[in-house]
């Protein structure tokens, strides 16, 4: 049974009630591949997510982009993944390059959020990637795999978790990994996961890409064999969300 192919929208901090509106309804009218080909997550910003999953074509779902490291209570300004569970929201982005960088999440505080959100059903994409320092420096595979490590370390079973690769010099910035440094680093996850999880959970884990992925690129990056879909930030909000879905065919007729 081959990876099902995963595409998933991160809205990030962005729209208004009209506009929220405005891309589900262009999101149901679209044409995509069916749910044996492709699974689509939508991550509006928490206000929206009522919203969202009750507009929303049901082949498709929705995330969260962050919940709260452990059960709720005193922790003012956060949601926890209860609370998700409490709307029926399937599941949470953790650890994303802005949050690790802008507020300080550290691996180790990453693999305790993902740990702590499956353990109370939730699906998760969990984050990495190297900055352009990292990357200039040759240590991108040392980076990822310390932060893939601290994940592993927290969770055993790795059916509802999806891995997604995010070079932070790829985000919002135009530039794209090549196809081909875009397959190599998840070629090296892989292999990782395979010397340190096991073989199973390498061959069965989706890795996907993250980084300025538009209607342009997707195909030939889709066409990688360890690229498993996108996390997609801008085009996730615009009408070629739906051609980056359609990209998963590419798998299909491989």
């Amino acid at each position: 049974m081959g990876r099902k192919f995963f595409v998933g929208g991160n809205w990030k901090c962005n729209g208004t009630t009209e506009e929220v509106k405005k891309i589900v309804s262009t999101l149901n009218g679209g044409e995509a591949p069916s749910k044996d080909v492709v699974e689509v997550v939508v991550s509006p910003p928490f206000v929206f997510l009522p919203l969202v999953k009750s507009l929303l074509r049901p082949d498709f779902h929705v995330a969260a982009q962050n919940c709260w490291v452990k059960k709720g209570g005193a922790f003012t300004g956060e949601v926890s993944a209860e609370m998700l569970v409490n709307l029926c929201i399937p599941w949470v982005i953790i650890g994303h390059s802005e949050r690790r960088l802008i507020l300080k999440e550290s691996n180790e505080f990453v693999g305790d959020k993902v740990a702590y959100a499956l353990a109370q059903g939730l699906k998760v994409i969990a984050c990495i990637g190297e900055t352009l320092e990292q990357r200039e420096a040759g240590s991108t595979m040392e980076v990822v795999a310390a932060q893939t490590k601290a994940i592993a370390a927290k969770v055993s079973n790795w059916a509802d978790v999806v891995l997604a690769y995010e070079p932070v010099w790829a985000i919002g910035t135009g530039k794209v990994a090549t196809p081909a440094q875009a397959q190599e680093v998840h070629f090296e996850l892989r292999k990782w996961l395979q010397a340190n999880v096991s073989a199973e959970v390498a061959a069965s884990t989706r890795i996907i890409y993250g980084g300025s992925v538009t209607a342009a690129n997707c195909k030939e990056l889709a066409a990688q064999p360890d690229v498993d879909g996108f996390l997609v930030g801008g085009a996730s909000l615009k009408p070629e969300f739906l051609d980056i879905i359609r990209s998963a065919e590419v798998k299909k007729n491989a």
